[in-house]
Parts: structure tokens; C-alpha cells; sequence
């Protein structure tokens, strides 16, 4: 056939100026590859019928493109959105950065006791910020919430009975659901209530009926709201009848907060100290969320059921590694010192003034404005995201561009560097200054103006 005879060869590919600048940037093993990929695709195109490549040097620049795009890298989020689970959830304080960093470069005392000069624990520093922040006995840090409530199912759990209402019968991203994880922890489920309202008679006649159950289990609907007519027991009204029938509580937490939302005008999330207070024995939630620290899962409680689990094979399987340790200490080093509405960037971005956030908004449009197109400013709301305060907002002001093709244009922002990504509604695409952290603001404007010189 012709057109396959017409197809270049890998040899002379290499000799085109454009591919030997490719050959500096990505090496020549690399390039060969890509260029092999390349003309393969070609080829099957040909045979299909349809039209090969007519630039396959453009081929092979799209070809890494393609590749830079599906690598883990930095973008900015103008989505409004602060919790973003699909963009790496929390963005961490420069503290914590450090933190990781220094602990990553270097030697450290990850489990060796200066003081004695011999083997010490691994996370102890941890452990004491958080018992000393909830008001627990012990703690335990894990690599995530999942992890956190499949280890203390198993350790605590395993062969009895574990009693929820099916209106915490969950899933979360991922298809991650409570009863899969009861089942896979050994524990065997028992469900009461109805979908929209449990009552504590509820929980009390399932232990009458069930003598090996070990556990009642409160699973905090983190990522959706139930309303209208419903009802639940308190939570510590669930732990009064745990105790009396010698039972523990655990409270799967999941986002778990230590600073109160409602200070930030959000609704109120339950915060990690009012589920201690209420009585739970144990309590699980994510580091990298409300927390705004590295992703982790945190167990704090009664202290000879932390070391039940601390003992547990799972928890060396699901423990964290040095940097992970290092970033959570320093960013439950935050909260510490009462700093974390200054320093974490999830609270920050939570308080920032909307007066800032309109300042910043209506620079973005005069900067737009001088581009070219169609600028201006509205008012809207940021969402908290994460699996976080289900339909929590807040006000925020947006940059609106009224563009012919607003999905070409964030298109053409997910493609440059940095990649910047935004939101569309009404069909204008919309940027939302509260979840662009300090210091990208005028990438975002190169962004812009670069998109706007590539149409």
C-alpha cells in the first residue's frame, strides 16, 4: 500500500530538528519509543481507511503532551471547591512542607530515642499532639480513615456482632462501603433503624437479641445529608447504652474536624473533642481533610483499645512512613499553638475576607478585560468539598469570562503549564479565587493570556 510505503522510517524521524530537541527533553530511549508508538498508530489508522497522521513530528510532541498530562504535578484550582478530593484534597502549610521535606533528606529520629540513645517508638510525638488536642488517652496514626476503621473493626471486633443503623450503611468514593469493610474485618453486621430514623430502642433491642455483639458503631454521614423526617439517637446517648451493656463505641468520624465550622459561618461538623466527650471509646477520622494535613487515618481513645490495635499485624501493613509523620506533626503543631486558622490552608481559605476574595476576583477580569475578552464579576458560593460538610458554601466573588466556547477554553487551561482548572455554569467559565493559594495569582493570569494566544 502506498501510504504505509510513504510513512517514515524511525531513523529519519530522528534526524528532524523539532524530534532532536525531544531527544534533550525526554531522552533517546524514550523518543525511539514514542516515535515506534507513533508510527504504529499511523499505520493502523492507514489500514483502517482512515487518514494517518500529516504531521508526525506534531504526532509526537501531542504524544508527550498526552504523557506530561497524566503525571502526578501541581495545578491551579480555581474551582472553588477547597476540599478538592479529585485534585489531592488538602494543600498543606509551609511548615508542614518543611517539615516533610527535611524529614525526607535527611537521617532522622524516626524511631530512635535521643534522650536514651537507644530504639524509641515510631509517631510518639504524634500520638501526643493528638491525645493532647482531643482529650484522649492514646492515639495511633495510620495511611488513611479507611485503613484506621478496618484496623479497629478487626482488632476489636473480629466474630462479634457490631450494631449500626441502616441509615449509616454508607459508601464513599470508590465504591469504599461500611459493610463491605465490617466483612472484611470479621465482624458480623447488624442492622437496625430504617433509612431515615433509628431509635436507641432500636440499638437496645438488637442486644437483647444478639449476646455476642461487641460494639455499637456510629458512622458520621460526612458526604451527604438526610433531611425531612428523620431521627438518630445522640451520641451520647448510643455510648450510655454501650457502657451499661458493657459494650464499646466506636465513632467512624470520617472528615473529623477540631476546629468548629460554624465560627467559619458553615454549618456545624461534630468535632473530633465532642465525640470524645460524648463518650466514644474510640474515634476514627482523615488527617487529610478538615485536618488539612498529609493524607492519614487517625485513631484516638481508651488506651488498652489503641494498643489492641497497636498490636494488631494490620497496623505495621497500614502504618505511616517518616514523611507522612513528619507533615502531621507539624501541622497538628498548628493547632497546638492555635494557629491553624492562619496557617493550615483549608481554614485559611475557609476565613479569607470576601472582601479579598472580590479584590482578587475583579483584578483577574481587568486583567482578562485587557485581553480581549468578555470580563466581568459575580457573586456565588465556594463549596467545603472532601467529603466534608455536605452542601456547606460560603460566599465567594468569581471572575465570569463570556467566551463563544467556555469548554474550549478550559480545555486549552487544563492544558498549560501550570494547569489551571476552573468550573462552568450558565456558560461562562468561572474562577474562583478562594481555592488559588498565595503566589498563583499571576500564573493564573499567564494562564489566561496564553490560552488566549493559542486559539
Amino acid at each position: 500500500m502506498k501510504a504505509l510505503r510513504q510513512l517514515p522510517s524511525v531513523d529519519r524521524l530522528l534526524q528532524d530538528p523539532t524530534i532532536q530537541t525531544l531527544i534533550a527533553e525526554q531522552g533517546h530511549a524514550s523518543t525511539v519509543d514514542a516515535i515506534r508508538a507513533v508510527l504504529d498508530a499511523a499505520r493502523q489508522a492507514i489500514l483502517r481507511g482512515d487518514h494517518a497522521p500529516p504531521d508526525l513530528a506534531e504526532a509526537l510532541h501531542a504524544h508527550f503532551r498526552a504523557e506530561r498530562m497524566a503525571q502526578l504535578q501541581p495545578v491551579i484550582n480555581a474551582t472553588g471547591v477547597i476540599i478538592h478530593t479529585n485534585l489531592g484534597r488538602a494543600p498543606l502549610s509551609q511548615a508542614t512542607l518543611g517539615a516533610m521535606q527535611a524529614a525526607s533528606g535527611s537521617f532522622s529520629n524516626l524511631e530512635f530515642d535521643l534522650q536514651a540513645g537507644e530504639r524509641g517508638g515510631r509517631g510518639l510525638a504524634v500520638e501526643k499532639l493528638l491525645t493532647r488536642l482531643t482529650g484522649t488517652e492514646a492515639a495511633l496514626a495510620v495511611n488513611n480513615n479507611a485503613a484506621a476503621v478496618l484496623l479497629v473493626l478487626t482488632a476489636l471486633t473480629a466474630g462479634r456482632g457490631v450494631v449500626i443503623s441502616r441509615g449509616q450503611l454508607v459508601e464513599i468514593g470508590g465504591g469504599f462501603r461500611v459493610p463491605d469493610v465490617m466483612r472484611q474485618s470479621g465482624a458480623q453486621l447488624i442492622e437496625v433503624g430504617t433509612t431515615n430514623r433509628t431509635h436507641l430502642r432500636d440499638y437496645a433491642q438488637a442486644l437483647a437479641e444478639h449476646d455476642d455483639a461487641g460494639a455499637l458503631l456510629r458512622a458520621h454521614r460526612s458526604n451527604f445529608r438526610l433531611l425531612g423526617f428523620v431521627s438518630e439517637p445522640s451520641l451520647a446517648e448510643m455510648a450510655t447504652l454501650a457502657h451499661e451493656n458493657d459494650l464499646m463505641l466506636i465513632d467512624d468520624l470520617g472528615s473529623g474536624a477540631l476546629l468548629d465550622t460554624a465560627a467559619y459561618g458553615l454549618e456545624h461538623e461534630p468535632t473530633v473533642q465532642e465525640s470524645v466527650a460524648a463518650g466514644a471509646d474510640v474515634v476514627c477520622f482523615s488527617g487529610d481533610k478538615l485536618l488539612g494535613g498529609p493524607q492519614a487515618g487517625l485513631i484516638v481513645g481508651r488506651a488498652d483499645l489503641v494498643a489492641r490495635a497497636r498490636r494488631h499485624p494490620w497496623a505495621r501493613a497500614v502504618r505511616l512512613d517518616k514523611v507522612a509523620l513528619a507533615g502531621l506533626q507539624a501541622t497538628l503543631t498548628h493547632y497546638a499553638r492555635q494557629e491553624a486558622a492562619e496557617h493550615v490552608p483549608v481554614w485559611r481559605m475557609m476565613s479569607r475576607p470576601l472582601a479579598d476574595v472580590e479584590r482578587q476576583a475583579r483584578r483577574w477580569a481587568r486583567e482578562a478585560g485587557a485581553l480581549g475578552l468578555q470580563a466581568g464579576v459575580v457573586e456565588g458560593r465556594s463549596t467545603v468539598g472532601g467529603g466534608s460538610l455536605p452542601g456547606g458554601t460560603l460566599p465567594t466573588c468569581l471572575t465570569a469570562l463570556d467566551v463563544p466556547s467556555p469548554d474550549a477554553l478550559a480545555e486549552r487551561l487544563r492544558h498549560g503549564e501550570p494547569p489551571v482548572i476552573a468550573r462552568i455554569e450558565d456558560d461562562r467559565l468561572l474562577l474562583d479565587p478562594r481555592t488559588v493559594l498565595p503566589g498563583q495569582g499571576e500564573a493564573l493570569v499567564e494562564a489566561i493570556r496564553a490560552s488566549v494566544c493559542s486559539e
